[in-house]
């Protein structure tokens, strides 16, 4: 009966780790994103700015191209590296949470492996090919130590 609830809370914390580390990457891409747009609106706020006040600036939309004073293209670009600058402070601290959150199912696979290591042994003999069979590993049980354990 303990192996089979010990079973069970093993796949939902692997599930819960599988579904940490997705939305752990999709932040991270996310973050790249951002990090470009940033980049995108640094660069062109300046170039902006070392134009004369004068001069006739053009806004692509698609394929067109329409004028725009300068002051509102530095004004849109400046909102632009603001609005980056927010969104990656902001997806800092939900990667900085999804990290902890891995980290506590690591630690919680590993405590539940150390107290039963029948359970261990019995997902690595299910297949050396499956995912929990890598997860193991990866939290550091190599394949000898389970075998033996």
């Amino acid at each position: 009966m303990a192996e089979e609830a010990n079973r069970t809370a093993f796949v939902e914390l692997q599930g819960r780790m599988i579904e940490t580390t997705a939305k752990l990457k999709q932040v991270q891409n996310q973050m790249r994103g951002k990090e470009g747009e940033k980049k995108r609106a640094y660069l062109t706020l300046e170039e902006l700015q070392q134009l004369a006040d004068n001069t006739n600036t053009y806004k692509s939309i698609g394929k067109l191209f329409v004028l725009e004073p300068k002051s509102v293209m530095v004004a849109e670009q400046e909102r632009k590296l603001k609005d980056s600058e927010t969104a990656i402070t902001s997806m800092q601290s939900s990667k900085e949470y999804l990290e902890k959150q891995l980290v506590e199912v690591e630690s919680n696979i590993r405590e539940l492996l150390q107290q039963d290591p029948g359970l261990a042994r019995q997902i690595m003999s299910i297949s050396h090919e499956s995912s929990q069979a890598s997860l193991l590993q990866e939290l550091g049980f190599p394949h000898s130590l389970i075998i033996e354990g």
